[in-house]
């Protein structure tokens, strides 16, 4: 892993989660760096559709040849997560440290099925799998804000549901297919989820902390999955703690 220089300052950059798009991260947007960039992954937002079943390799080289110049840190969430990874793997001296944020791993033949479940549902009925996310991603007691929550049920409606799919079908596979590198991803890596994360589980996170070399772990206590909307300032105390390393370590 190629060092920074003292005058090289790495890019933040973050990558959302399956069926939404960059838009997720605007309640933390202004506690981060002017720097930092957020991209769309393929099929989202403002990305062309997906025409066709995927791999998460064709997300990951889409998303590395619209990355900023110089060394990154870089932030997935959820199936950002997985891409986050497949990317250090690839780019070992321009992704200098990584945050797996509500990102599953290895998943058990019980977890496997019940997302194979959740994908089932958006295949049988669009509408019934985003209410049914809003209403796991937002219990009724949250403190997120309704113009926030109703602003990420719009922006599922709004998905291309064949592009949905496909992009949906790698979030469902690919931790297996990434669980035999793991051991070769050697920059910095926190793994964060919300203690009542009942897809990205805290049992997750701790199976990829446990795989890598370098590996933390964060648990938010009384979180869900949506950690940048459910407690904003917690998740951006960890994203920076956990940068600082990487600064501290080549200044």
């Amino acid at each position: 892993m190629r060092p920074t220089t003292k005058h090289e300052t790495p890019t933040m950059v973050f990558l959302h989660g399956v069926g939404l798009d960059h838009t997720m991260w605007a309640p933390v947007q202004a506690m981060l760096p002017d720097t930092a960039v957020y991209l769309d992954l393929p099929g989202h937002g403002t990305q062309p559709a997906l025409q066709e079943p995927t791999s998460l390799q064709a997300l990951a080289d889409d998303i590395a040849a619209r990355l900023p110049a110089g060394t990154i840190q870089l932030v997935g969430f959820s199936l950002g997560g997985l891409i986050a990874q497949r990317l250090a793997l690839d780019l070992p001296d321009k992704i200098i440290s990584v945050v797996a944020a509500s990102t599953v791993c290895q998943r058990t033949d019980q977890e496997r099925a019940a997302v194979q479940d959740r994908l089932a549902t958006a295949r049988n009925d669009f509408s019934l799998s985003t209410q049914r996310s809003v209403q796991r991603w937002y219990p009724t007691n949250t403190n997120v804000a309704p113009e926030v929550i109703e602003h990420t049920r719009m922006v599922l409606q709004n998905n291309t549901v064949d592009s949905f799919l496909y992009a949906y079908e790698i979030f469902a596979t690919a931790d297996q297919e990434l669980a035999a590198e793991l051991s070769q991803l050697q920059q910095p890596i926190l793994a964060i989820t919300g203690e009542l994360d009942p897809g990205s589980t805290p049992q997750m996170s701790r199976r990829l902390v446990n795989a890598v070399p370098n590996g933390t772990l964060q648990l938010i206590a009384a979180a869900r999955h949506m950690l940048p909307h459910e407690f904003p300032h917690e998740f951006v105390e960890h994203l920076k703690a956990h940068f600082a390393i990487e600064e501290v370590a080549n200044s």
